[in-house]
């Protein structure tokens, strides 16, 4: 049987496209090597609770035609993205906002909380930030960055904060009012049922073959479509021939509890290096109706991450997006672009840190130009 495209991977990426050209009338097979569909966006439900198996996945967007796109396969909840911060014990508000600098400063005004900030900047005397140490003291003062940035961050990558560029940090929500919202996004929620049962919708009437491992049957699948879309790592494709691109991975470690409730938040990021996991996740209170209905259910759901460096077998989760890598990448890039059937795409085709309404964007944008 011959297909017009063969969809290597059915994360969101690859889900989006195979539904837009399984819209126009065209043959798609979809292949993933893992047992279940949805990537790393894939939950599984646990004693009644939506478990993001591959770690938290807030949806956010001020895109409207992607918030219009991924409501039409699934019903989202109104959950607010609100993360704590626990610094050797001591409870902070994340984002940054007037409650964290209440906290730490003992500051009652947006005036007053502006002021500490500016004076530790400039006793930083930073002026050009080159760095994403610079950065966050240039954002939020010396105070905020020792106790609530640096840990988190050195365990997060690996790397001290002076070795890491400035754009990373540069999204940092810093807020002079007392807004708890972390996203500062028109549209967000979370799917009612999971984002399995959200990309199952999408990937209805397509073929799906798990349990495929492309790179290792590539010539006898490529034989079965007119193109590729390839959503997998792009050193991986060629076979790690110019090198391997560095990636940041993280392990799980999850436990059902027999109470209620663990910590009372979706989220708790523990800043401190000498805590070994940089945030502790209850996936109950993704669910809409805290209160109410996540105390109905005896049971809770935690999973404490931990950060590691990528390497072979493990799950590839952030490009280093540093000049070496971003050097290695354009050379990758130039051998993609010359596989005439191949496209690539998503995060790891990409070699690109994207959120999900960007990977949903891109799909859709690459559709209308193979497809309208």
């Amino acid at each position: 049987m011959k297909y017009d495209y063969l969809v290597v991977g059915s994360g969101l990426f690859g889900a989006v496209f195979a539904h837009q050209a399984k819209e126009k009338g065209k043959k798609v097979l979809v292949i993933d090597k893992r047992p279940n569909i949805a990537g790393n966006v894939y939950t599984k439900e646990i004693e009644g609770i939506n478990v993001h198996i591959y770690g938290a996945h807030i949806f956010h967007t001020n895109l409207k035609h992607v918030w219009d796109y991924v409501t039409k396969f699934a019903e989202f909840n109104r959950f607010t993205n609100s993360p704590v911060a626990n610094y050797r014990g001591e409870l902070y508000s994340l984002p940054f906002n007037m409650y964290t600098f209440n906290k730490m400063w003992g500051v009652v005004t947006p005036e007053e909380a502006a002021a500490k900030i500016e004076a530790q900047k400039r006793e930083a005397g930073i002026t050009e930030p080159k760095n994403l140490e610079e950065q966050a003291i240039s954002l939020v003062g010396t105070d905020i960055y020792e106790k609530l940035i640096k840990g988190y961050t050195e365990k997060q990558w690996g790397r001290p904060c002076t070795e890491l560029p400035a754009f990373i940090i540069k999204r940092l929500p810093v807020r002079l009012t007392f807004d708890n919202n972390y996203f500062n996004a028109l549209y967000q929620g979370i799917p009612v049922g999971g984002y399995t049962k959200m990309v199952a919708n999408m990937l209805d009437g397509t073929e799906v073959r798990l349990g495929v491992d492309y790179l290792q049957n590539k010539a006898e699948l490529d034989a079965l479509a007119d193109k590729v879309v390839y959503t997998g790592p792009i050193d991986a494709y060629f076979d790690y021939k110019l090198g391997n691109l560095e990636y940041r991975s993280v392990r799980f470690e999850n436990e059902v509890l027999d109470i209620p409730n663990f910590q009372g938040n979706a989220a708790v990021n523990y800043t401190d290096r000498e805590t070994p996991w940089t945030r502790i996740i209850e996936h109950k209170w993704f669910e809409f109706g805290k209160d109410a209905e996540g105390n109905d259910l005896p049971k809770t759901v935690i999973s404490r991450e931990y950060s590691s460096e990528w390497k072979p077998g493990d799950e590839p989760y952030y490009p280093v997006n540093d000049e070496k890598n971003g050097k290695l990448y354009a050379e990758y890039k130039q051998l993609a672009d010359a596989e005439v059937k191949v496209i690539f795409g998503g995060r790891l085709g990409e070699y690109k840190y994207y959120d999900m309404d960007a990977v949903i964007d891109s799909a859709l944008k690459l559709a209308e130009r193979e497809l309208y």
